[in-house]
């Protein structure tokens, strides 16, 4: 076993839906602690977990790491592909006939923003 080797953690990740629970070395972590955690692998290495701290909860990590940092994507890029794939038409269409569209002043933007949302979460 080389130096790598002994820094290995054993990791537990059990997810069901939104659900799940994590444990480093056998220990639980609080999950209010962790606010999202990424799991790659390249041929020949050992796995690597990132776990995103959400900065609340009670457990504190001690000992060796491999730390990585990753700035969250900038959604603009996505979010302009996305609105200029929506067919204006479409769109006025579906928020008119939408059953929680109201009559108060900007209720149709409301409609539509709410069913732009819908449309981009693939509901």
């Amino acid at each position: 076993m080389d130096q790598q080797d002994e820094a290995l953690r054993n990791v537990r990740i059990a997810a069901r839906g939104p659900q799940s629970t994590i444990e480093i070395d056998g220990e639980p972590v609080d999950f209010r602690a962790v606010g999202a955690y990424t799991i790659s692998r390249l041929p020949g290495e050992p796995p690597h977990v990132v776990l995103h701290l959400a900065g609340s909860g009670d457990t504190q990590f001690e000992g060796m790491a491999r730390v990585s940092v990753a700035d969250m994507p900038d959604p603009g890029p996505a979010a302009a592909v996305f609105l200029a794939a929506i067919n204006p038409e479409e769109l006025e269409r579906a928020a008119l006939a939408r059953l929680d569209l109201g009559a108060d002043p900007h209720s149709l933007t409301e409609a539509m923003l709410t069913q732009l949302g819908e449309w981009a979460r693939g509901a």
